[in-house]
């Protein structure tokens, strides 16, 4: 069956109220245009480096404004609405850096907490320690949808290959990477790494992005992409400023990708034996 997907990007700045009613403008953009499934980058509630400013204005999931606007933009547009993730403040003073579907009566049918931490080192004193306020998820899904298999990840995860083979291996037919790469990590890889995912797995991948300069001063690549089986582009957006792309998802792509290519029925068990040395067993290699 197939269906109409959206990727909402957008420039989250720290205040949710306004990231909330940008998200509403673009989602019922999305929305007029046709879209069943709307999806939304990584922290979209809210971009905020000054961990106390963003702990000020932090709810729990039952008070959050994102997370009540999308269950209400869903059941008002009768569509999937995936809030890519927004900052949730846990009970035990830590945040969770978590995702939301909503179904069409807008019901949460599914969270996702963001596993790997952007824990990293970059060129330039660019420097990230997400593990420091935010706390890891340990639990991957997937779900099944009306339309579609359905897997998830966030952002860094996308760097991880066996969270979506093994989301593949249960059945994911798509797989959704909302994400706020930087500027510096996307131009390098973020293309690269999520036609990787889709070409090594046969099955779409849908990632909304951040894009731009924001309002806590960093800076995200943009791009949100739209990805077929077989690694083509079907819809991209630009490196900054607001934008919604759409693409139509045909489920079938994935059988016809893996008839083509079975990588996941032909993938084998293997051993790895560490070896001193350039000579192994008196042997020489």
């Amino acid at each position: 069956m197939s269906f109409k997907a959206a990727a909402i990007q957008m420039c989250s700045g720290v205040d949710p109220v306004k990231n909330a009613a940008a998200m509403a403008r673009l989602v019922r953009e999305a929305a007029a245009q046709g879209a069943t499934y709307v999806q939304t980058p990584e922290m979209t509630g809210m971009l905020q480096r000054d961990r106390a400013a963003a702990r000020a204005v932090l709810a729990d999931e039952a008070h959050d404004i994102i997370v009540k606007t999308g269950s209400e933009l869903a059941r008002e547009f009768g569509i999937h609405m995936h809030v890519g993730s927004t900052a949730i403040a846990l009970s035990d003073g830590k945040i969770a850096n978590r995702g939301f579907l909503f179904d069409p009566d807008g019901r949460i049918l599914n969270r996702y907490d963001k596993i790997h931490m952007f824990d990293v080192d970059l060129d330039n004193g660019e420097s990230w320690r997400e593990s420091a306020a935010y706390t890891a998820g340990s639990e991957a899904r997937v779900l099944s949808l009306p339309f579609a298999e359905m897997g998830f990840a966030i952002c860094y995860d996308v760097r991880f290959p066996a969270l979506f083979r093994a989301q593949a291996i249960a059945g994911a037919e798509v797989m959704t990477v909302p994400a706020a790469f930087t500027r510096q990590t996307g131009e390098a890889h973020w293309e690269i790494l999520l036609r990787a995912r889709a070409i090594e797995n046969g099955v779409f991948v849908i990632a909304a992005a951040q894009a731009g300069r924001h309002e806590d001063g960093r800076e995200t690549f943009g791009h949100s992409m739209i990805i077929d089986p077989w690694g083509t582009v079907l819809a991209s957006a630009g490196a900054t400023g607001e934008a919604v792309i759409l693409a139509e998802i045909d489920p079938g792509a994935v059988k016809a990708a893996h008839d083509k290519i079975p990588n996941l029925r032909n993938g084998r068990e293997f051993s790895v034996e560490r070896i001193a040395g350039a000579v192994a067993g008196g042997v020489a290699a």
